[in-house]
Formats: structure tokens, C-alpha cells, sequence
């Protein structure tokens, strides 16, 4: 495999520290703070296991985006992989890379839009009166400004707000621990954590098919990890950030997810209305005085946190499509500082247009992006798997050696999460919740083949074009000159 040549006028401004924070906090979003609590709901205190089962799959997909950044960083990360991995199959490479680029960029933009208006309500917390489109487009202004200053900008926001995501989760954990392990101070321990988990019809109160059902919902909550992929193009060393991302992300996935889920079923009931704001909620089962406001605050740092890397990715995964025809050239064009501008601008307006729509069309434009965007996050991940099983078998068993990371197994482990994310997707065709997201990713899948098939023609009536341009530029002549042309003699 040979990587492709980077882009100069995009520049190096990411340091380890923002590499480090952005795998870190990437995992971390507000479906854990909030949708967590919906899986839980639905699957009782087996939702652990949901978390367990989807976590297992993120960390492979990592692994293998892992092996193919370190091997070639490139801008667009998995939209190059998926370009290059089909390669050999004329019409399939320019499809793969065509759809795994524009899906990720979807998904993106709908995150932007979902994110602004989550932000908004979170804002009315302690402004009720203030107008939640305003709050919306002064979040949306805020986080663009920030990235259209330089990376380093969107790298230093995204350091500290995945340094408050991080360090609320650690505080979390360890003020959970001593609770559950019976260290808390006597006056305020007023719950027994056992009968809490098990006393409302077990591990599994609903069986084993609400289990798979949580797994498919908590799909997208995991989706961001892999941003650290794409900023690695841009990082100062990024074999170096993208291994220690993808090597520690197994930690990331055990302790922030599974462990603080188990720990919220452990001191919340499950089937109580107070799990619609689980982390609120097993706060105040601890006494912690203001849990509201200080879970509302870090609940609010996780949106900022996911509109800025969603602004951020976007912009990026549309600078790379622009590279190879699939997006309009002029969104590449960057200014000074290394930022592409326009493609950073195109995915704010359309994040406000959606946002819009969610109050103008809620029950059917802005439900048909919600619900189709989720489905489409698997189906980029299906290709990011299937990439690395073309990839890999063209390098060099001497280059494999020497790569930072390597995918476990290959390529047994490989076929186990292609498996597994089809067997999703099966799934959500037989879990009534599940079947309208899935024909909503499904169409939107449609609408991009349709699209892609309709681009390939023009440019082919655009090559015949120019075939048969100086034939006709010859006829003109003949025609002019011998007055036998339509206006002649």
C-alpha cells in the first residue's frame, strides 16, 4: 500500500496533549450521559452487557483504523483506506470511498444539528426564558469561530472540554466506588446497592432480546472514537498519537461506559422514572448537594465537546472528498492558517438549517435525520472493516512487523466484527424499535447511490464532450468557410 501525498496547505497544529485529550474525550459523549439511561430502560441492569457487546466491536474497528492510520496517515483517514482498498475494482473503489466519505460527513452535520439543539435545552436549564433557536445559533457561531481560527483552536477546545468530560467521569467513578463498596460516610449511605441491581426482576427482567436490542442502540453513542484517525494528518506525530489512542481505547471503552453504567444500575432502579437522568439521578441517590447543576454543566461540556469535533470532522472528511472529484473543488480552498474555510462554513449551515427543521418540520424532516444517522455510523463501520481486510493483505509481511499497531488476529478477529455489525443490522430488522432507523439509514444510503450514479454519468457525458470537441470545433470551420453551415448560403 502505498499512502497517498498529503496536502501542504494543510498544517501540523495538533499537539500530543490535544491528540491525547481528543481519544480520550471522544468516547465520551452526551449519549452516555443521557442515552444510556433509554438502553437501560429498555434492557434493565443486563444494559451493562448491551455496552460490553457494542464496546467490543468499537475496539476492533479501532484496532484495524489504528493499523491503517499508522501505516498511512492520510487526510479523509478511512474515506483514502476505502478509495485505495477497492482500488482495483474500477467502478466498487470510487463507490467505496464515495460513500464512506459523504456517510461519515452526514453523520456529522446531523450530530452538529442534534448537539445545538440538546444545547439549547441544556442552556434553558438556567435561562428558561431565553429563545432556544438563539441559544442554538450562538452555540453553532461559537464552536465555528473556533475552528476556522486554526486546528490548534479546535484542538485546544477540545483539550479542555474532553479534560472536564474525563476528569467528571473519573470523580464519577471514584465517588460511585466508595458508595457501592460501603466507604461512604454513614449519615448519607441510604441505599442498599444490592437490591437496588438485583431486586427488580434480576439481571435480565426482560430476557435476553432487549440485551441485543441495547447493544444496536448503543452503537452510536461509541461513534467519535475514531475522529483521533482523521487528526492524525494533522498531528506533529501521528504514528505516535494514533497508537497510544488505539491502544488505550480498550481502557476508555471497560471504565467510562461499562464501568460507569454498572454503577449507575447499582444505585438508581432501573425501571425507575428517575433513569431518565441516570448520572443526575445516582448522584443525588449519594447526597451530593446541586447534582442538577453540576451534571447539567458536564452534560453540557460533552455537546459543546461533540459539536466542535463534529464541525471539526466534517470539515475535514469534505476537504478529503474534494482530493478525488467526489465534492466540489472549490470546498478544498484554505486560507492562511491551514483552515478549509468553506468546508468548515458548509457544514454550519447546514447544521442550522437542520436545527431549523427542528422546529418547523419535527415529526418528519428533522425525525427522518435523528433517526436515519445511527444506521448510517454502522454502515461506515462495516466499510472501515472491510478496508482493512483488503489492506492488509497487500502489505509487506516485513512492513507489518514494523507497524506501532496491529490488528489482533488477522484476520479472524476482523471477520468477527463484520459479523458482528451485520448481525446489527439483521437485528434491527426483526426489533420493532429498531426497524425505522434502519430503513431511514437505508434510504439515506439509497439517496447517495442515486446521487453517486448520477454524478458518474454527467462526468462521462462531460468526457465524451471533450472527445469529440475538436470534431466539431473542425466541422464549425469547414462550415464557416465553404457557407454551408446552418446559417449559410
Amino acid at each position: 500500500m502505498q499512502a497517498p501525498m498529503e496536502n501542504p496547505e494543510l498544517r501540523c497544529g495538533l499537539k500530543q496533549r490535544h491528540m491525547t485529550m481528543i481519544a480520550l474525550g471522544g468516547v465520551i459523549g452526551a449519549g452516555l450521559f443521557v442515552g444510556s439511561g433509554v438502553v437501560i430502560q429498555q434492557t434493565g441492569p443486563a444494559a451493562v452487557l448491551s455496552f460490553l457487546i457494542t464496546g467490543g466491536l468499537v475496539v476492533l474497528v479501532m484496532r484495524m483504523l489504528g493499523e491503517m492510520a499508522c501505516a498511512m496517515p492520510a487526510v479523509g483517514s478511512f474515506y483514502e483506506y476505502a478509495r485505495l482498498a477497492f482500488a482495483t475494482w474500477r467502478g466498487p473503489g470510487k463507490l467505496a470511498g464515495f460513500l464512506t466519505g459523504w456517510m461519515y460527513w452526514y453523520f456529522w452535520v446531523i450530530v452538529v444539528a442534534v448537539e445545538a439543539v440538546a444545547g439549547a435545552k441544556l442552556v434553558q436549564f438556567w435561562l428558561p426564558d431565553a429563545p432556544a433557536w438563539l441559544i442554538s445559533l450562538v452555540l453553532l457561531v461559537l464552536l465555528s469561530a473556533t475552528n476556522l481560527i486554526s486546528v490548534g483552536s479546535y484542538g485546544e477546545f477540545e483539550f479542555w472540554f474532553s479534560s472536564i468530560k474525563v476528569a467528571a467521569i473519573i470523580v464519577f467513578l471514584f465517588l460511585g466506588g466508595l458508595y457501592v463498596l460501603g466507604l461512604w460516610p454513614s449519615s448519607l449511605h441510604a441505599t442498599a446497592v444490592l437490591p437496588t441491581l438485583l431486586g427488580h426482576g434480576g439481571l435480565l427482567p426482560k430476557g435476553i432480546g432487549p440485551v441485543l436490542s441495547g447493544a444496536v442502540a448503543a452503537t452510536g453513542f461509541y461513534f467519535g472514537a475514531e475522529i483521533v484517525t482523521i487528526a492524525a494528518a494533522e498531528a506533529r506525530e501521528p504514528a505516535r498519537a494514533v497508537a497510544k489512542a488505539t491502544n488505550s481505547v480498550i481502557t476508555r471503552v471497560l471504565v467510562f461506559y461499562v464501568g460507569s453504567v454498572l454503577l449507575v444500575v447499582a444505585l438508581v432502579p432501573w425501571n425507575s422514572p428517575a433513569m431518565s437522568t441516570p448520572y443526575v439521578s445516582a448522584l443525588q441517590v449519594m447526597g451530593l448537594p446541586a447534582a442538577a447543576n453540576i451534571m447539567n454543566a458536564i452534560v453540557l461540556t460533552a455537546v459543546l465537546s461533540a459539536l466542535n469535533s463534529g464541525l471539526y470532522a466534517a470539515s475535514r472528511m469534505l476537504f478529503a472528498l474534494t482530493r478525488h472529484g467526489d465534492a466540489p473543488a472549490a470546498l478544498a480552498k484554505v486560507n492562511r492558517r491551514g483552515v478549509p474555510v468553506r468546508a468548515i462554513l458548509l457544514g454550519t449551515v447546514f447544521g442550522y438549517v437542520s436545527v431549523v427543521m427542528s422546529y418547523v418540520s419535527p415529526d418528519t424532516v428533522f425525525a427522518f435525520l435523528v433517526n436515519s444517522y445511527g444506521t448510517v455510523a454502522i454502515f461506515v463501520y462495516l466499510l472501515i472493516a472491510l478496508s482493512q481486510l483488503r489492506l492488509r493483505k497487500r502489505l509487506d509481511p516485513s512492513a507489518v512487523g514494523e507497524l506501532r499497531v496491529k490488528m489482533w488476529c488477522f484476520p479472524y478477529l476482523t471477520w468477527v466484527a463484520i459479523t458482528g455489525m451485520v448481525g446489527i443490522l439483521v437485528a434491527m430488522a426483526f426489533i420493532p424499535e429498531q426497524r425505522k432507523p434502519l430503513w431511514l439509514g437505508v434510504a439515506s444510503l439509497a439517496v447517495l447511490l442515486v446521487t453517486y450514479a448520477w454524478l458518474r454519468r454527467r462526468a462521462r457525458i462531460r468526457e465524451r464532450a471533450r472527445e469529440y470537441a475538436p470534431c466539431f470545433s473542425t466541422w464549425q470551420r469547414v462550415a464557416t468557410e465553404t457557407g454551408t453551415g446552418r446559417f449559410g448560403k
